[in-house]
């Protein structure tokens, strides 16, 4: 047999299961001519972008509250079935585009991109095991070598926690970290160290959506100020072993009434940029994600201006994971790293055109989950397989989370020696001496 063997796709199904919230999400499976089955299930966002892909949902209050996706289930099993049966499952771009004819819409309203990204990664994750390749492999090719630092949500706020804490992610970096191994290790005893500084000022230690701590503070700048304890209370030292990193999701915390963010107080734009510079001259933090709302341009630009040579500033909420968006913060010098999700955009081809467009204008590449997760670890073989930064995948906490970490240690013992952790270089990009 072989290596250009067609390999035809012969049954594609879907079904109604559940995501980490207990929310119904879209699985897709996929069966090949050669016996080769494969599976792939789509997270669920709760802080989300408005120019986001749409996520299918069915709107009967009489099951799972409206937010059923049987309507979604059935394009996987008619429309789509239909008309990628007998495709050869290693066109994966000739695939994905049929989608996008399929779906005839700018948004994936059509089909939902529920539906079509359950089946385009089940269809790659087919195709790499019908060829006996890890799928980070089949998917980013002989350079696929780079293990991406973790960001570790280990403290919720905003829309993934029921606390008073406005910015919703609060994160540990294992940046000087020696390969990923170790940086899970840094993570993981950096977490627990957090949860028992937690329980000694008599703080909530329940978690949040990304299995963070959820406690209620008195600030945001607590929070920063238990982090950094935290990674001394473990042993390393803060801004050389372990940075932090924030979300801010500042389009959760906009006010139409005001025209001012709520965070910690009501602060314009302005506010925000003089508040961000100063934890950065008070704690070691190398990232801030979505640090103004996504339709603020004059904030995203004043935030740059300021911020861009200090800080890596990523942008989530603002393009969305959408190649054209990409396009237009890359043509308007705004932020300097992207956030990645698949589910944003809806296809496995249109991700890998976002990396591919982040990357060629020299901006960081993070890989991301969603708060509403499955025990799906693609995003794992997909930040290998493009060799990203980062991936931000939740706390050392909470199966759907560690599924990926896990997957991560998997494919750094099999690539052994050829295995490079993205630290060093990361550290190199943003000026930090690690």
């Amino acid at each position: 047999m072989w290596i250009g063997e067609m390999k035809a796709i012969q049954i594609i199904r879907a079904l109604e299961v559940l995501d980490s919230r207990g929310n119904p999400t879209v699985e897709a499976s996929v069966l090949l001519s050669d016996g080769t089955l494969a599976r792939a299930s789509v997270p669920s966002g709760a802080s989300t972008g408005e120019a986001e892909a749409v996520e299918l949902r069915d709107g009967d209050s009489g099951r799972y509250l409206g937010r059923g996706v049987l309507r979604a289930v059935q394009n996987v099993n008619g429309t789509i079935s239909e008309h990628l049966g007998g495709r050869d499952a290693h066109d994966q771009r000739g695939i994905d585009l049929t989608l996008l004819r399929l779906d005839g819409t700018d948004n994936k309203a059509g089909l939902g991109a529920n539906a079509t990204l359950a089946v385009s990664e089940a269809v790659a994750r087919a195709a790499a095991l019908s060829m006996k390749m890890p799928l980070y492999r089949y998917l980013g090719g002989a350079f696929a070598h780079r293990l991406p630092v973790p960001m570790m949500n280990v403290l919720n706020g905003g829309a993934h926690a029921d606390n008073n804490v406005d910015v919703q992610e609060f994160m540990i970096v294992p940046l000087g970290a020696q390969s990923l191994r170790d940086a899970l290790r840094m993570g993981a005893e950096t977490y627990h160290a957090l949860k028992g500084l937690l329980k000694d000022k008599k703080l909530a230690t329940a978690i949040g959506d990304e299995g963070g701590f959820a406690p209620n503070l008195t600030s945001d700048e607590q929070a920063l100020g238990l982090l950094v304890d935290a990674v001394a209370q473990a042993g390393y030292k803060p801004g050389q072993d372990l940075f932090l990193a924030l979300d801010v999701a500042a389009s959760n915390a906009w006010d139409e009434r005001s025209g001012r963010y709520k965070i910690g107080s009501e602060r314009t734009a302005a506010d925000l940029v003089r508040l961000y510079d100063g934890w950065l001259s008070r704690y070691p933090i190398l990232s801030i994600e979505d640090g103004v709302g996504e339709h603020d341009h004059d904030g995203w630009r004043a935030l740059t201006e300021t911020l861009g040579k200090k800080v890596q500033l990523v942008a989530d909420d603002y393009v969305v994971t959408n190649p054209a968006l990409i396009r237009r913060a890359v043509a308007d010098h705004l932020a300097n790293a992207v956030l990645v999700k698949p589910n944003q955009i809806g296809t496995v081809t249109e991700t890998l055109e976002a990396v591919e467009l982040t990357k060629r204008a020299g901006y960081g590449v993070v890989i991301s989950h969603r708060s509403g997760e499955t025990e799906d670890s693609f995003i794992a073989d997909l930040a290998v397989a493009t060799n990203a930064d980062f991936i931000k995948t939740g706390a050392p906490c909470r199966m759907d989370r560690v599924a990926k970490y896990n997957q991560l240690l998997r494919i750094e013992e099999e690539l052994e020696g050829a295995a490079d952790y993205a630290g060093p270089a990361v550290a190199e990009r943003l000026g930090l001496g690690v």
